[in-house]
């Protein structure tokens, strides 16, 4: 028998088709519930871990706290750095606003008792919480705890030298953000810093003074601080300042350590910088030997000293000397996230490296999240952007690839301009 021919399904009339029923926009309804459900679902889980995550991190933090106080001096150091990773790394005010006063009695419990590497540790934290507290009444009393004690560390000359170094440092940072009273910023510069590090100065008679390179770091270290103060100082401090050390600073040029030598030269760029402001006219009596003086260390090549010392003491110098010759500053750009900042003054780039020194890795987080760092450098509110619009205004690794690859062929067509190339010349 003939097979029965089954219906076409294109053109023309459909066979056997149903209409749309009410059974099957319930299925579909419930479809998309469920996938809406799963979403919301995956959201909340996302949530939950990330609340956690949370919880787990701020208990350790806790255990941190609680194991400063420990009779172990290993227990101690390791709470100490985990302390400061974790307030290099992250915004953690709250948390640390309602413990500031056990951190800060920690802090000073380290820095009286602790030997050595403790009390170094446990002056970077004291910087680290005032950066996180920021400028204000809570800063301003952790400070007033502590600076009694880095003030007798640092002038005591039988303290563990490490531990003076650090006190030099943390309590030029520490009085930057935390002191209030310009007068007491004064105080210290003058009496804290200025009576160490012109303890290097060379001698009118043309002597050196017998340091040990420990305590030059140490004398290096209150330069740099006492600098820092510098660029809170009022105009008619400033005047003050370089009619009577002006003169002076160019005798730390002759030092046979490079980071006092690189530290004499920058505070004079910052110092001439400040003293133009506030006097365009400024005329100061010793500038060409102070130039020729620079421009030795910009174009130095004395066999005695290491390359990478002197490599990275001509680069810095160069920028030395054009800042004394020209009033002109290098800038250069720093990126985080979706912003960027100029480093355009000696000025800022001495506040910024400062803050840097005890922030470390963590300096572009603090500068697109930690308002005070942001009022200092006058960036403004932070700007909110989620993780998902911040993926999305970063290139793909394709994108990055190519245009790495047209860039090279760009360079590479422009050098061989320039490059000699041999020609094949023919037997006549």
């Amino acid at each position: 028998m003939p097979r029965t021919k089954k219906r076409s399904g294109r053109g023309g009339q459909q066979g056997n088709v149903q209409p749309f029923s009410d059974e099957d926009s319930s299925i579909e309804t419930l479809s998309h519930c469920s996938s809406l459900s799963e979403r919301t679902s995956a959201a909340e889980e996302a949530g939950e871990t990330e609340e956690m995550a949370q919880e787990d991190f701020q208990y350790k933090l806790k255990v941190y706290i609680d194991s400063t106080v420990d009779k172990s001096a290993k227990t101690r150091q390791g709470a100490l750095d985990g302390l400061k990773t974790a307030m290099a790394t992250k915004i953690l005010y709250e948390f640390i606003s309602e413990r500031r006063m056990t951190i800060t009695d920690s802090i000073e419990r380290c820095l009286k008792k602790g030997k050595g590497v403790e009390q170094c540790a446990a002056a970077s934290l004291a910087c680290l919480l005032c950066i996180q507290l920021g400028s204000g009444i809570e800063s301003e009393e952790v400070f007033k705890t502590l600076k009694p004690v880095f003030k007798t560390i640092l002038n005591d000359g039988a303290a563990n030298i490490q531990a003076r170094q650090a006190c030099a440092t943390s309590l030029g940072l520490c009085t930057l953000v935390a002191e209030d009273d310009i007068m007491v910023s004064l105080a210290i510069k003058a009496l804290c810093f200025e009576s160490l590090f012109t303890h290097s100065y060379i001698r009118e008679d043309g002597s050196r003074p017998s340091v040990n390179p420990q305590t030059t770091q140490l004398h290096t270290n209150a330069l740099l601080s006492w600098a820092l103060l510098l660029t809170i100082c009022t105009g008619s401090h400033i005047r003050v300042i370089a009619q009577k050390h002006l003169a002076k600073l160019p005798r730390l040029l002759e030092n046979d350590n490079v980071n006092m030598r690189i530290a004499a030269g920058e505070t004079i760029a910052l110092l001439f910088e400040l003293i133009r402001d506030v006097d365009p006219e400024f005329d100061y009596d010793d500038w060409e030997p102070l130039c020729e003086q620079l421009n030795a260390l910009a174009t130095d090549c004395n066999k005695h000293r290491a390359k990478t010392d002197k490599r990275k003491q001509r680069s810095v110098f160069r920028d030395v000397l054009k800042a004394v010759e020209e009033g002109d500053f290098q800038s250069e750009t720093i990126r985080f996230a979706t912003e960027r900042m100029v480093i355009d003054s000696w000025v800022k780039k001495r506040t910024y490296d400062a803050f840097r020194e005890f922030v470390g890795s963590g300096m572009n987080y603090h500068l697109q999240a930690n308002e005070f760092i942001r009022d200092v450098f006058e960036l403004g509110p932070p700007m909110l952007i989620d993780s998902a619009a911040l993926k999305a205004m970063k290139s793909s690794r394709l994108e990055r690839h190519l245009y790495n690859a047209a860039a090279f062929k760009a360079r590479t067509k422009a050098r061989n301009k320039f490059r000699d190339k041999r020609v094949d010349v023919g037997e006549f």
